[in-house]
């Protein structure tokens, strides 16, 4: 048995939630596909698939082999994507999805020195805060900010940024200073409508972690419209430093609960394709990774 050929038809089936569906896109029979899984399943000694009459679906186990074999076959397609492409010219156009605050605050800035290393690279960033799809809207590559890619993603982590909880001097001084997280509560919260959390703040500090129940008056999509209304006094954010460090820096606001932290976010590069990354790709990668290796706030 073929164990990657067999990871592949697993996959397919997983994603396809058939065995049919998934023996049509690797051009297989569904008797083809039936026996590499049932190998598979021999060879690990463990059932992957529940199957009913109407739907496939993994089991536990199946699940977690499942995001296993997205990874490892990944890194195989990219070691030998790599190999073929090194002596490929990155060209032609990339088109980039990015959340806007940190589209403006650090990839922009960025362009230039990209395009010097590949002119023959043409750059096409679109800055959206939702959560785009990645085929369906045709865009090679998307950076997003988040604990955790989805697994039907292949991810590389480019960095981190520290989350921070903010005010500006004035509405402190007229509502006072929380002293615990829960505190909180009984405080404006100015809402981020893609927060993860919803309406609740994770915090981490001496207490270990807390989550707190938080409400207010303003929620945006935008994390500079929040960082905007925070110094005009509206409440207070959580917000990554790359949006709040120069306002903290200068006292248009000022660190809330500094005692606690909110737990850093990483910032990926995902992308879907499983079986071979452009050159074009790759070199933005690469360069994106060489570029933030400092951290940046």
């Amino acid at each position: 048995m073929d164990t990657l050929e067999a990871m592949r038809v697993f996959v397919a089936v997983v994603e396809r939630n058939g065995f049919s569906a998934a023996a049509q896109a690797l051009e297989m029979s569904t008797a083809g596909v039936t026996r590499q899984i049932a190998a598979l399943e021999k060879r690990l000694s463990a059932r992957l698939l529940n199957r009913t009459t109407r739907r496939v679906s993994p089991t536990s186990t199946g699940a977690a082999y499942y995001e296993q074999c997205v990874q490892l076959l990944a890194q195989f397609d990219a070691l030998e994507a790599g190999i073929g492409a090194q002596a490929l010219e990155p060209s032609g156009l990339l088109r980039i999805n990015a959340p806007v605050s940190y589209g403006i605050a650090r990839l922009g800035p960025l362009l230039a020195g990209y395009r010097q290393h590949y002119p023959q690279v043409q750059l096409d960033l679109s800055l959206s805060d939702r959560l785009v799809d990645m085929v369906e809207e045709g865009y090679d590559l998307a950076i997003r900010i988040t604990r955790q890619p989805g697994p039907s993603l292949i991810a590389r982590k480019l960095a981190e940024t520290r989350i921070s909880l903010c005010a500006a001097p004035a509405y402190l001084a007229a509502h006072g200073h929380p002293k615990q997280p829960e505190d909180l509560a009984a405080h404006e919260c100015l809402g981020y409508s893609y927060w993860g959390g919803g309406d609740a703040w994770q915090l981490r500090g001496p207490r270990g972690e807390v989550s707190v129940a938080v409400h207010g008056g303003v929620r945006a999509n935008n994390g500079d419209v929040l960082r905007e209304a925070a110094i005009a006094g509206l409440g207070i954010i959580v917000q990554p430093d790359f949006l709040v460090a120069d306002a903290l820096a200068d006292g248009r606001l000022e660190r809330v609960l500094p005692e606690w932290e909110v737990p850093a976010i990483g910032i990926y590069a995902v992308y879907t394709s499983r079986s071979h990354l452009a050159p074009k790709v790759r070199s933005f990668i690469d360069y994106l990774v060489e570029a933030l290796a400092e951290p940046a706030g």
